[in-house]
């Protein structure tokens, strides 16, 4: 069962969702970095999952220095106020409140990897340049940009739709191009936002699955 937590970071504190796995001895640390929609009922079922999967778990809430308490919808009002809030935090900030998330379960004595979803999806690939955490990226759809001058630090695996319109085909040869050592996975009839199991008009159920499991044999070897 999660918990709301207080992270200490430069620009303040914020809060986060921290789940601990129910059994054993931690297999190690996830950041777990939100939609542009907030740290809401999906991010804290996904946190609850990697928790059950035996990693601590930790979703900070990375509007907080803009705005505290934000968990969006999914229709045109939240998507549009999200976008507003992203580029008000801004990714350089969204990368230091990974950084501060991510201490205290380093800490702990916990390796740690950062999973992001769509807006986070590219926080955690720069998660991974900047911070040398491994990472996984659901559906980033604006890491492109970063491609040319970013390296990577660590282990990175990228989950791409292949009916995403949000990511057209030449973005994921580019990634494809720039990143020759992640591993990248395409998943045939999926969407933007496959894993999000609250919106039926997102999901997919078979590309989440393979994807989760891929997550973890990712997670397996790159915490080991």
């Amino acid at each position: 069962m999660g918990r709301d937590i207080a992270i200490a970071t430069a620009h303040g504190t914020i809060d986060g969702w921290r789940a601990d796995p129910p059994h054993g001895a931690p297999r190690g640390g996830i950041v777990v970095i939100q939609e542009i929609f907030g740290v809401n009922t999906h991010m804290r079922s996904v946190v609850e999952r990697y928790a059950a999967e035996g990693y601590v778990a930790l979703a900070p809430s990375l509007y907080d220095p803009v705005e505290r308490n934000v968990e969006l919808d999914y229709g045109e009002d939240g998507f549009a106020r999200g976008r507003e809030l992203a580029s008000a935090l801004g990714f350089d900030r969204a990368v230091q409140l990974v950084a501060a998330a991510a201490l205290p379960l380093q800490a702990e004595g916990h390796k740690v990897a950062a999973i992001g979803f769509c807006w986070g999806g590219s926080v955690a690939f720069l998660a991974n340049t900047r911070l040398g955490l491994p990472a996984v990226s659901y559906y980033g759809a604006r890491t492109v940009p970063f491609l040319e001058g970013e390296q990577p630090l660590a282990p990175l695996l990228l989950h791409f739709g292949g009916d995403d319109g949000l990511i057209p085909a030449t973005d994921i040869e580019a990634h494809r191009q720039r990143l020759p050592d992640a591993e990248i996975h395409v998943y045939e009839g999926a969407g933007h936002g496959f894993n999000r199991d609250v919106a039926p008009n997102h999901y997919h159920p078979p590309s989440a699955a393979l994807a989760h499991r891929r997550t973890l044999a990712f997670l397996e070897k790159a915490l080991s």
